[in-house]
């Protein structure tokens, strides 16, 4: 264990290196990180591991986990991080995920609900909600990164990130994220054409935590996601777009922490 009480190993699940990050102690949550794995430095973090052990996996292809070539969606990814659940062997556990993390959250409760004791996504990504010319989710692809920023952020500042001063290993991971977040999710853009008719398997209990802002998916695409999931709510945190838990993580964590208990 670190002196920051965070320990980093490599799983093997199926013959595919998995990073796995422990953090905290207590009874395990596993926490599925956004595409761009802003949580592991967000303070809220340290607030969760208060009550909780957290086991953070990075996906195939992000942090330093192997990529092999059959995995080509979250849809993929799921069924590795259910071999990895099950390897664990943490029983009935919260299953909290964000953005990207939240799309394969998803993903993994319509296959397999079993071990989940409570479903939170933050934002998650992964359905079609509109019609076929209809813009669901922004296209961060194309659109000009101070509009980006925008969308992504109620105060654009907090969204900044020092890359001059970042050790070439940081930057080269950022990079690797960056790369395999469009290989998984470029085409179809950002969504699972099957997700949105499988989302009435969940079956455990489920709350949507959004941004009120949010300009990336909109709140109306967190009602859309709450109607699909039979039983779930949905909560709208104020001054805050795509990433709640950073921009306001008191409200957030009051939020998560009424619903967990």
């Amino acid at each position: 264990m670190s002196p920051t009480g965070i320990q980093k190993t490599h799983i093997d699940v199926g013959g595919i290196k998995i990073e796995l990050e422990r953090r905290g102690q207590g009874k395990p949550l596993l926490l599925l990180q956004g595409e761009e794995a802003l949580e592991a430095e967000a303070p809220f973090l340290d607030d969760l591991a208060k009550d909780y052990e957290l086991l953070i996996p990075a996906p195939p292809g992000f942090g330093t986990s192997d990529r092999p070539d059959w995995i080509g969606n979250p849809s993929d990814i799921a069924y590795v991080y259910l071999d990895l659940v099950e390897k664990l062997a943490i029983g009935k556990a919260p299953l909290l995920g964000f953005s990207l993390g939240g799309w394969i959250a998803a993903e993994m409760a319509t296959k397999d609900d079993s071990f989940i004791s409570k479903l939170v996504l933050v934002a998650p990504l992964g359905i079609k909600v509109g019609g076929p010319t209809a813009r669901d989710i922004a296209d961060i692809w194309t659109l000009n990164p101070k509009e980006i920023m925008a969308l992504k952020w109620f105060d654009p500042e907090k969204g900044k990130r020092d890359f001059p001063s970042m050790p070439e290993e940081k930057l080269a991971v950022i990079a690797r994220n960056t790369e395999s977040f469009a290989r998984f999710c470029w085409d179809p853009y950002m969504h699972n054409p099957k997700l949105k008719h499988r989302l009435h398997r969940i079956n455990v209990p489920t709350l949507l935590i959004w941004g009120e802002k949010d300009g990336i998916v909109k709140p109306d695409y967190g009602a859309a996601y709450r109607d699909l999931i039979r039983g779930s709510k949905i909560t709208f945190v104020p001054d805050a777009r795509h990433f709640p838990h950073i921009e306001q993580p008191q409200t957030f964590m009051g939020h998560l922490r009424d619903f967990l208990k």
